[in-house]
């Protein structure tokens, strides 16, 4: 798939989301603007069961009105003692779209009903970190381009496990309980740099990239 245009516009209003699409597209030569460079679009409601669904459904319907190419994801939490909970709701999981602070305590919440569970066999952490469940970021990036109607998909995954307390700053979303035995540190206690090569966004970004190129 060719992209003609030099500028793509990212489906998102969130800050931490346009930074990472802005460090990964400036090597292809493309201008990246977000959705607060278009105040007059109205918010498109995510009524899809799947991230694919939500993600193509963003980017067609954005790319159609300003007729420019329009990147969306849709990427979520899918914690596996909670059944691949909160998934696609994972921004709105505690009722507020986007609020972070409340989500992670539901999350929390949730997980401290169940039955206590030795997650953390095998596992190397610091004294104080009580593994909760192993966890899967989930990004799906759908890229439409409504001068050639076509669109391409692809999905990025990143493996890990929900600690019972919020570790650093670098992140947002759910990234503060996401721990990485890798790293040894949580996705926000990652630098920018960290996160790209690792993220489940990082992971579709370059398969992306690749297709692209």
């Amino acid at each position: 798939m060719e992209i003609a245009s030099n500028t793509i516009i990212i489906a998102t209003q969130n800050q931490g989301k346009l930074k990472e699409f802005q460090l990964a597209f400036s090597p292809l030569g493309k201008q990246v603007l977000s959705m607060a460079d278009f105040p007059h679009i109205p918010d498109i409601e995510e009524d899809g069961k799947t991230f694919a669904e939500n993600a193509l459904k963003k980017a067609k319907t954005m790319a159609e009105i300003v007729a420019l190419p329009v990147l969306a994801d849709d990427s979520g939490l899918c914690v596996a003692r909670l059944d691949g909970a909160p998934g696609v709701y994972s921004a709105r999981y505690a009722g507020e779209h986007g609020n972070d602070q409340s989500n992670n305590a539901k999350l929390l919440v949730e997980l401290a009903k169940l039955q206590p569970k030795d997650m953390g066999a095998g596992l190397s952490l610091d004294a104080g970190a009580q593994v909760l469940s192993e966890a899967q970021f989930v990004c799906v990036l759908a890229l439409y381009d409504p001068a050639s109607c076509q669109a391409l998909e692809v999905q990025g995954t990143a493996d890990g496990y929900i600690i019972g307390e919020a570790r650093g700053r670098n992140g947002f979303g759910y990234d503060p309980l996401f721990y990485l035995p890798h790293f040894g540190r949580t996705m926000a206690e990652l630098s920018p740099e960290e996160k790209q090569s690792i993220s489940h966004r990082g992971d579709a970004i370059r398969q992306l990239q690749q297709k692209l190129r």
